[in-house]
């Protein structure tokens, strides 16, 4: 196993711990929800880590290609999980996010099925980067409504302009 690929397992193994910490907090600042606000941006660190790890000591695999972005998949969503318990996310944004999450892989599996690989988008990369800026300023500040909103539209905005441009852009896989 590849260093990027430990650092992406360190990444994974964040997600429970920044969710126990943030159920416990209640979502009441103070400690608890500083200390996983701390695991949660140093989780995001990782994916920045693991990837320039990859490419500067070509350790780019296909183990990687797979675990990378379902940490980063798995983490957002436990947050977005626990703000929604909170009752701070709506389950239609949630859903949202889900559905786009999942449309994109089933894209990806039919196009892996006739030969072409769906490498990850800009707009991707900017969702996720976004996504995880998002919920590290709501953790930070969970009690203001203004803020909530943002990152709530702020990850409708660019998770649903993604899925379109993932979509549009490899609709001859769909097609063939």
């Amino acid at each position: 196993m590849t260093t990027a690929s430990k650092i992406t397992l360190v990444r994974v193994a964040f997600i429970p711990v920044y969710m126990t910490l943030m159920y416990i907090s209640g979502g009441v600042p103070g400690i608890w929800l500083w200390l996983a606000l701390a695991v949660f941006i140093l989780a995001g660190v990782t994916d920045y880590v693991d990837g320039t790890v990859a490419r500067k000591y070509n350790q780019v695999t296909d183990f990687g290609k797979f675990l990378d972005p379902l940490a980063d998949k798995l983490m957002v969503i436990g947050a977005m999980t626990i703000f929604c318990q909170w009752g701070l996310f709506p389950a239609w944004a949630l859903m949202i996010v889900l559905t786009r999450e999942f449309a994109v892989t089933g894209l990806r599996l039919v196009a892996v099925g006739k030969g072409t690989v769906i490498a990850a988008g800009w707009s991707g990369k900017v969702k996720t980067a976004s996504t995880m800026i998002s919920l590290c300023v709501w953790m930070a500040f969970p009690t203001s409504q203004l803020i909530g909103w943002i990152a709530i539209g702020v990850i409708i905005v660019t998770t649903v302009y993604s899925g379109i441009e993932y979509f549009i852009q490899n609709r001859k896989c769909l097609w063939q």
